[in-house]
């Protein structure tokens, strides 16, 4: 059991997955995940959200211990993803006098999910709308899109609480230490990067809230220096560079293009590059390669030519990178082909709806393996990464 005092009134309720090995499928958690839950104890009891459905038992225990023999006066769904709505329909039936409050499109999605809208005991929120529990009033802000169209998060003025959503959030369970900037950006370049003018759109709506803990639906509540956290996602949404150094992406496939990559990141770390990252497509977590990409402001393609087109891991990687808006970024590539390497013009195809990308220009051709030509085109690219 899990519950945490955020203030006075405001309890964490929410639970920790430890059994997850892919969350949505796809991205590895190590450390698991929380699955954030919350609630507000004043006049009236607002609970905020629900939790993954594996955890209906303990996440009900934990309502209950929290209200005691009181009854939740509102459920406020801010947020229709499976991990936090379902076990909207158990709750309901456990509490019937609840009010769901939530947006139009979230009402909607529950008829998709549960076969009903809960019409006779709902509440349609929209921009600004209030609500008061008492001393804590409550202010909706429509965040459409960050990262699907019927989110809300909820401003309390008493406790200067922001519930974010999944907005702040990061992957790992409560329970385990680690660093929140590397997971959250992970999470947020994954889940959420392709929806950058979204989330600018809301953090200017906060901007005029005086915000002093922020409590996401994944990950720590964030009770200090928000600045530094608020500005994290500014740099992720406006698709700005947060380090400098350059990540190398490649895939090689007898080892010849690993060899010139290898060279590569030499040759830069002795002229003093202040990072370099290497990222083996074919054997390196996917979405840390990702995160890369957009983390740094230079990235090194270093690719073969295969079946006329590129090699399929870093076919995979370019459809990451562009359906996440990638974009703002100086690239460098490396190509490889034994009688007609093309690397070079399929990775810009790949990339030609991706805005404000500058090439470096030189293109490092190798056919086969590294000769004396395609060294000194290796180490001018050297020279133009760190010009």
């Amino acid at each position: 059991m899990c519950i945490m005092n955020i203030s006075e009134d405001i309890k964490y309720i929410g639970v920790n997955d430890h059994n997850i090995d892919l969350f949505e499928g796809q991205y590895v958690v190590e450390n698991g995940m929380a699955y954030n839950s919350y609630v507000i104890l004043d006049e009236k009891i607002a609970i905020f959200d629900t939790v993954d459905a594996h955890f209906t038992d303990e996440w009900l225990g934990n309502v209950a211990t929290a209200i005691g023999s009181r009854t939740p006066d509102y459920l406020i769904v801010q947020h229709m993803e499976p991990d936090h709505s379902a076990n909207i329909a158990v709750f309901m039936e456990k509490y019937p006098s609840t009010i769901i409050v939530a947006s139009a499109k979230a009402f909607a999605m529950m008829k998709n999910f549960f076969g009903t809208d809960f019409a006779d005991r709902r509440m349609v929120v929209g921009e600004g709308d209030k609500l008061s529990l008492g001393k804590h009033e409550l202010t909706f802000v429509t965040a459409p899109m960050v990262h699907w169209p019927e989110v809300i998060v909820t401003y309390d003025a008493y406790d200067k609480v922001l519930f974010s959503a999944d907005g702040f959030g990061k992957f790992g369970a409560l329970d385990v230490e680690e660093d929140w900037a590397c997971e959250a950006r992970r999470y947020y370049i994954g889940i959420v990067g392709k929806y950058g003018a979204q989330v600018q759109a809301v953090l200017k709506k906060a901007a005029g809230l005086d915000i002093q803990k922020i409590c996401p639906l994944h990950g720590p509540v964030l009770t200090e220096n928000l600045g530094y956290y608020i500005n994290l996602y500014n740099i992720w949404s406006s698709y700005s560079v947060e380090s400098e150094g350059v990540m190398i992406a490649y895939t090689s496939v007898y080892g010849h293009t690993k060899v010139a990559v290898e060279k590569l990141a030499a040759k830069l770390e002795a002229m003093g590059c202040p990072k370099v990252v290497v990222n083996d497509l074919a054997r390196c977590d996917m979405a840390e390669a990702v995160e890369d990409a957009f983390r740094y402001g230079k990235l090194v393609l270093a690719t073969t030519t295969y079946n006329a087109d590129i090699f399929p891991f870093m076919k995979e990687f370019l459809h990451h990178l562009t359906e996440r808006n990638f974009q703002k970024r100086t690239v460098g590539i490396v190509e490889n082909g034994s009688w007609m390497p093309m690397a070079a013009k399929v990775i810009k195809k790949h990339l030609e709806q991706s805005k404000e990308i500058t090439y470096l220009p030189t293109t490092v051709t190798i056919q086969s393996a590294l000769n004396e030509a395609s060294e000194a085109q290796l180490e001018q690219l050297a020279q133009e990464l760190m010009a």
